[in-house]
C-alpha cells in the first residue's frame, strides 16, 4: 500500500469523529450560548454582545425566573406527568408486547398494522377528539389526562420495539418454565421482565425525556396555571417578556436543564440497554 493510499485511508477513518465533533458543536453552541445569556444582566447583553463570557456571573436572572414562574410547582407537575406516563406506557408495552409478540394471537399482523398507523398519526389530529373526551369524563384540566393521553400514544411505539425483540425472545427457557408449572402471567414477570430489563430501561428513559419536553399536549389539556408543566410555563414567560433577552434565556435554561439531568443520570442505563439489545 503506498503512502498516499494510506493517508486517504486515514483520512476516511477519521471522518466519523469530524462528522460527530460537528453535530456536537452545533448541539452543544445553542445550550452554551442560553447558559451565558442567562447570567448576563441585559446591559451587559446588549453592550457586549451574546458571545462575550458574563464579567461576573449574575444569579438574580435565574433566581427571577424560578420565583416568578413557581418553579418547584411547575417541576413536580411535570415530574409527575413524565414518570407516570413512562411507567404506564412500559407496561402498557410490555403487556401488548408480550400476547404479540410470544403469545402470537390471532391477527397479530394486523395488530401491529395498527400500532404502527398510530405511531404516524399526528397529535394535532387527536386535538378534538381527546378535548371532548375528557370534557365528557371530567377529566379536562387534569393531569391525568395528559398521563393517560400520552402513555397511549407512546405506548404504540413501545409495542412495536418490544414485539420485535420478544419475536427472537428464547421460547426453551418458556417451555422449561410451563413444565415447571408456571402460569402465563408468572412467566411474563419473573422471567421475560427480568430478562427484558435493559430494553425496557430505554423505553423508560426515552418516554420519560419525551413527556418532558412535550408541549402541545399539556397545552391543549392543561388550561390552569396550577397545572402548567415546565415546558408550557417557560415558553409563555418567554412570550410575557419577549423585550427582556436574559429573562428569555433563563426560562428556557431552567426547562431543559432537569431533562439534562435527567439524561446524565441515567446514560450508563441507556448504555448498557442498547448493549445489551446489540449483543442479544
Amino acid at each position: 500500500m503506498t503512502r498516499k493510499s494510506r493517508g486517504i485511508r486515514r483520512v476516511i477513518e477519521y471522518l466519523p469523529l469530524v462528522a460527530l465533533g460537528v453535530l456536537l458543536v452545533g448541539m452543544v453552541f445553542p445550550l452554551l450560548m442560553i447558559a451565558l445569556t442567562s447570567l448576563k444582566t441585559e446591559s451587559e447583553y446588549y453592550a457586549n454582545g451574546p458571545l462575550a463570557l458574563p464579567q461576573r456571573p449574575n444569579m438574580e436572572i435565574l433566581a427571577y425566573a424560578w420565583k416568578s414562574t413557581d418553579y418547584p410547582r411547575l417541576l413536580r407537575n411535570s415530574a409527575i406527568i413524565s414518570i407516570s406516563t413512562a411507567l404506564l406506557a412500559v407496561g402498557l408495552s410490555l403487556l401488548n408486547a408480550y400476547a404479540l409478540g410470544i403469545g402470537k394471537i390471532r391477527g397479530r399482523s394486523l395488530i401491529l398494522l395498527f400500532f404502527m398507523l398510530a405511531m404516524t398519526l399526528p397529535a394535532e389530529a387527536l386535538v378534538y377528539p381527546l378535548y371532548y373526551f375528557f370534557k365528557l369524563v371530567k377529566l379536562y384540566d387534569n393531569l391525568l389526562a395528559v398521563i393517560l393521553s400520552s402513555a397511549a400514544l407512546l405506548a404504540s411505539f413501545g409495542t412495536y420495539l418490544l414485539t420485535s425483540v420478544f419475536n427472537v425472545f428464547d421460547r426453551e427457557i418458556l417451555e422449561a418454565a410451563m413444565i415447571d408449572g408456571c402460569s402465563k402471567l408468572q412467566a411474563l414477570f419473573r422471567i421475560v421482565a427480568p430478562l427484558s430489563l435493559p430494553t425496557l430501561s430505554v423505553l423508560f428513559v426515552f418516554f420519560f425525556i419525551w413527556t418532558w419536553n412535550d408541549f402541545f399536549l399539556p397545552l391543549i389539556l392543561l388550561i390552569s396555571s396550577r397545572n402548567y408543566t415546565v415546558p408550557v410555563a417557560m415558553a409563555l414567560a418567554r412570550a410575557e417578556r419577549n423585550v427582556v433577552v436574559t429573562i428569555q434565556s433563563a426560562a428556557a435554561l431552567l426547562g431543559i436543564l432537569p431533562c439534562i439531568i435527567f439524561f446524565a443520570i441515567f446514560q450508563r442505563t441507556l448504555t448498557r440497554g442498547v448493549t445489551a439489545g446489540s449483543i442479544r
